[in-house]
């Protein structure tokens, strides 16, 4: 792989986290805290919508971006021919 290519796909990775990351801040932090009393008007599951980001919505999120990361990733690898085969 070139050098100009092994820079394209670290760019393309730090990318990707940097918006997988955004997100899981988003919801834990924005929606856990900053957007919690907003959110509490709101239930589910019987709980306040804001307690539950707080307390099981950020973890759920956060492993449903780990399998996002693991998709993107391998087609990344697949687009420059680095996976595993």
């Amino acid at each position: 792989m070139s050098n100009k290519s092994l820079q394209t796909y670290w760019k393309k990775n730090l990318r990707y986290l940097a918006i997988l990351l955004t997100i899981w801040f988003t919801v834990s932090y924005g929606c856990g805290i900053l957007f919690a009393d907003t959110l509490n008007n709101f239930k589910l599951g019987g709980f306040p919508l804001g307690f539950w980001f707080a307390q099981q919505g950020a973890i759920y999120v956060f492993v449903v971006l780990i399998f996002v990361y693991v998709i993107l990733m391998n087609n990344l690898d697949k687009e420059f021919d680095v996976d595993e085969k």
